[in-house]
């Protein structure tokens, strides 16, 4: 028998430790933008006095540096990597709200097993991402949402679609990039949108909801310490909404909402983020038709557009969270000017060149690989003007 086959050639420090999950291979829904988040949550816990630990198994990210974190763990994102390492280390807890869905979902196992998420409790996170459980809690809160009803089966989801009303949108619950969501217009599509999701995603509760066709989509990104709250960016779609956000191009700040459908969107953010007992990061997404605001989803991390508002405002924003996180900080420590002059759009990158047999139509499921930062100094921007004309033509469709 081979000796070196039982070494372990990690030895653990005496220091007190925090592990950050990454988000793992890159795909569609998860990429560098999270890395960003990891690497500032690495850097933020090393100046709050604790060894940082970083596990993740991507060679192409910052994160996995040899010597951005104390030690690197280059192992798969998996629960039976994580609890091996968690074992040896002994971490005082694991932020999982820099790594993306990935990280996210490890969340329940970690709670099961007495590990410490550092931030938002596991439950908080479940109902954010429990599609049905969350629009409980907005019925709860006097908050607008688009109808809905839950099913197991083709027959129970056609039985609600009826219900709701249609156009739908039918989903599946903990889903990276909006995978297999569908929009669908009769009773035909709803079955072969379930039967689809069953196959490939048994056991997942499936959620249908009434589309909101024809409106404006927009979404708010912000960090809530338990006492105060702190907007870092409102940003609106340009794109309407059916088109997944990830796929949208994205302005910041909103440039066509009037004053009090942004102050909803605000007052309903700090609403959600109280009621969830959030600690760290939420992003909000929000439907507006006719006038009235819909809470469309919340998710309780670092969104692919946290990265993008920290660097158009110049804010360390990750840095901010991290230790809001922790518990070593509150919002109210910080500055944080704002400076933008002009606006910024987020522009979607994809790869279809790559893969010349993909569907180009863009949908609710997520297809960019990527994002670019454009500035422009105002709305009378060719490029902006020629976005906004192509957006006007899709709603007149």
């Amino acid at each position: 028998m081979n000796p070196t086959l039982n070494s372990n050639e990690s030895i653990p420090s005496g220091k007190k430790k925090i592990i950050v999950l990454g988000s793992g291979p890159n795909r569609i829904g998860q990429g560098i933008e999270f890395d960003y988040c990891c690497v500032h949550g690495l850097l933020a816990i090393k100046e709050c006095g604790y060894e940082a630990i970083m596990v993740n198994c991507n060679p192409e990210t910052v994160s996995t540096d040899f010597d951005m974190a104390d030690k690197l763990y280059f192992e798969p994102v998996f629960w039976e990597h994580l609890w091996e390492i968690i074992e040896l280390e002994k971490p005082e807890g694991v932020i999982v709200q820099l790594g993306g869905q990935t990280a996210l979902k490890l969340a329940k196992r970690l709670t099961e097993k007495g590990i410490k998420i550092i931030g938002t409790s596991f439950d908080s996170m479940d109902i954010a991402e429990d599609r049905g459980r969350f629009s409980d809690l907005l019925k709860e809160l006097n908050i607008p949402y688009p109808q809905y009803g839950t099913a197991y089966t083709a027959e129970e989801a056609i039985e609600v679609a009826n219900n709701v009303g249609y156009p739908v949108l039918v989903r599946p619950s903990y889903v990276l990039g909006g995978q297999r969501m569908r929009i669908v217009i009769n009773d035909e599509e709803v079955e072969k949108a379930v039967i689809s999701l069953v196959k490939h995603l048994p056991g997942n509760k499936i959620l249908i909801d009434h589309f909101l066709d024809r409106c404006q989509e927009a979404e708010v990104d912000a960090i809530f310490d338990g006492e105060n709250f702190h907007i870092m960016g409102v940003m609106e779609h340009i794109e309407p909404a059916g088109i997944h956000s990830g796929d949208s191009n994205a302005v910041l700040p909103a440039f066509n909402l009037t004053p009090l459908v942004v102050e909803t969107m605000e007052y309903y953010s700090e609403k959600i983020a109280r009621a969830l007992n959030i600690k760290g990061l939420i992003n909000i997404q929000f439907a507006i038709k006719d006038g009235k605001v819909y809470v469309i989803e919340a998710n309780p991390r670092a969104s692919r557009t946290t990265p993008f508002i920290a660097k158009a405002y110049q804010i360390p924003y990750l840095n901010i969270a991290t230790k809001v996180m922790l518990g070593a900080a509150k919002l109210t420590e910080f500055t944080m000017e704002k400076k933008l002059d002009g606006y910024a759009i987020k522009e979607p990158v994809f790869s279809f060149e790559k893969f010349p047999g993909v569907n180009k139509e863009l949908g609710p499921e997520m297809k960019s690989t990527g994002e670019a930062i454009r500035f422009i100094k105002d709305l009378r921007d060719p490029y902006f003007r020629t976005l906004y004309k192509e957006r006007s033509m899709n709603l007149s469709k």
